[in-house]
C-alpha cells in the first residue's frame, strides 16, 4: 500500500490508545479495543492524541502512513468511539446558555479586569512564553480555517454565501502570501520557531489538542453543523480584542514585525468577520433551520469551556515558572531583538 512520503512525522504515543492507533497507521499493530476507549479520560493526553491522529488523516496525514487509511472501516469505528467519549463529556460538562442570543451576548462583554492568557501575555509575558503559546497554537493556525471549510457544503443561501466570504478572507483573498496560515508561519519565524507543519505536536498539551479536535469533530459531522457555526462565531467574536492584546505583547517584547502583523491583521479582519458571522451566518442558518439553535449555543459555549481549560493550564504553568510544553522547544533558529528575555 502506498504511503505518504511527506507530511509530519507520527507523534510519540502518550498511552495505550495513541500507541495502538499509531501502530495501526504504520501497519505494525492492531487497533485498540472499544472498552479501552470508554475507560479513558475524555480530556486526557492519550485519548486526545489518538483522536488527533485519526483526524490528521483528513488534513495532511503523516509521513509513512497510507492515505487510504483515511476511510479505513476499522479506524473509523475506533474514531467514532473516541468521538463519542469526547463529545459526551463535552455535552455533560459545558454550561450552555438558554438561547443563541444569550450565548452571543456573553461573548460581547469584555471584563474590565480580564485575567486570561492574552491579558497575561500583554502585561507580563516574556518571549519564552510567547514562543510556547505560538508553538501550541500552530497545531491549528498552520491549517487555519481548514476545519471550518467542511461546513460549506452543509449550508445554503445567506449562511453559505457569508461563510464563504469569511473563509475567502482567511485564505488570503486569493493571494498566497496573505493566507492566514502563511502569516502565522511568518510569526513563528520571527519567534525563532520551526514552521514545519505538525512539528510541535509532541510538545502540545492535551488541553491544546482538545481545542483543535473539537473543530475537526464539528467540521466532519453534518449533524454538528450548528455547533460548528457556533464555534466559528465564538472564535470570530472574541478574536479582535484578544488579537489586539497579543499584538501589544509582540510589540512590547520585540518579537518582530511579522509577529505583530499576524495579530494586527486579525484585529481588523475579525472585527468585520464578527458582524458577518453574527448577522448573516448565524441568522441565515437559523432562518432556514431554527431547530439548530441549541447546537449553535452549544458550539459557542463548548468553545469557551475548552479555551478556558487550555488557558488555565497555560497560566498555572507560567505562574509557577515552568514550561507549559510536554517537550522543550529547540533553541531559536534566529534571534529577534527581544530574544534575550528567553530563559
Amino acid at each position: 500500500m502506498e504511503t505518504d512520503r511527506e507530511g509530519p512525522q507520527p507523534p510519540t504515543a502518550r498511552g495505550p490508545l495513541s500507541a495502538a492507533v499509531g501502530a495501526y497507521l504504520l501497519g505494525t499493530g492492531p487497533l485498540p479495543a472499544t472498552k479501552a476507549v470508554t475507560a479513558a479520560s475524555p480530556y486526557g493526553d492519550d485519548l486526545q492524541l489518538a483522536l488527533y491522529q485519526c483526524y490528521e488523516l483528513h488534513y495532511r496525514g503523516f509521513a509513512g502512513v497510507s492515505p487510504g487509511l483515511e476511510w479505513d472501516p476499522g479506524l473509523l469505528r475506533v474514531r467514532a468511539a473516541l468521538e463519542d467519549r469526547f463529545l459526551s463529556a463535552l455535552r455533560a460538562d459545558t454550561p450552555v446558555h438558554g438561547s443563541v442570543a444569550k450565548a452571543v451576548g456573553a461573548l460581547l462583554v469584555e471584563p474590565v479586569d480580564g485575567k486570561g492568557v492574552s491579558h497575561f501575555l500583554r502585561d507580563e509575558g516574556e518571549l519564552w512564553q510567547l514562543r510556547e503559546y505560538a508553538a501550541q497554537r500552530s497545531l491549528y493556525h498552520l491549517k487555519e480555517a481548514d476545519p471550518h471549510a467542511w461546513v460549506l457544503p452543509r449550508l445554503w443561501g445567506r449562511a453559505k454565501a457569508a461563510m464563504a466570504a469569511v473563509e475567502f478572507d482567511e485564505y488570503g483573498g486569493g493571494r498566497a502570501e496573505r493566507v492566514h496560515a502563511r502569516l502565522f508561519a511568518d510569526l513563528m519565524t520571527d519567534l525563532g520557531l520551526d514552521t514545519t507543519y505538525g512539528r510541535h505536536l509532541d510538545a502540545a498539551s492535551a488541553e491544546c489538542l482538545a481545542t483543535v479536535n473539537m473543530m475537526s469533530l464539528f467540521g466532519l459531522h453534518r449533524s454538528l453543523r450548528g455547533a460548528l457555526v457556533g464555534h466559528f462565531a465564538a472564535v470570530e467574536i472574541t478574536s479582535s480584542p484578544g488579537s489586539r492584546r497579543l499584538a501589544e505583547a509582540m510589540r512590547r517584547t520585540g518579537a518582530g514585525p511579522a509577529a505583530e502583523h499576524f495579530y494586527d491583521e486579525h484585529v481588523e479582519a475579525d472585527a468585520v468577520h464578527e458582524q458577518i458571522v453574527r448577522h448573516e451566518v448565524i441568522d441565515g442558518l437559523l432562518e432556514q433551520e431554527p431547530h439548530l439553535a441549541g447546537d449553535v449555543a452549544f458550539g459557542i459555549d463548548a468553545t469557551g469551556y475548552l479555551e478556558d481549560r487550555f488557558g488555565a493550564r497555560l497560566l498555572a504553568d507560567w505562574r509557577a515558572g515552568r514550561s507549559s510544553l510536554r517537550t522543550p522547544l529547540p533553541e531559536p533558529s534566529r534571534t529577534p531583538s527581544g530574544m534575550s528575555h528567553i530563559s
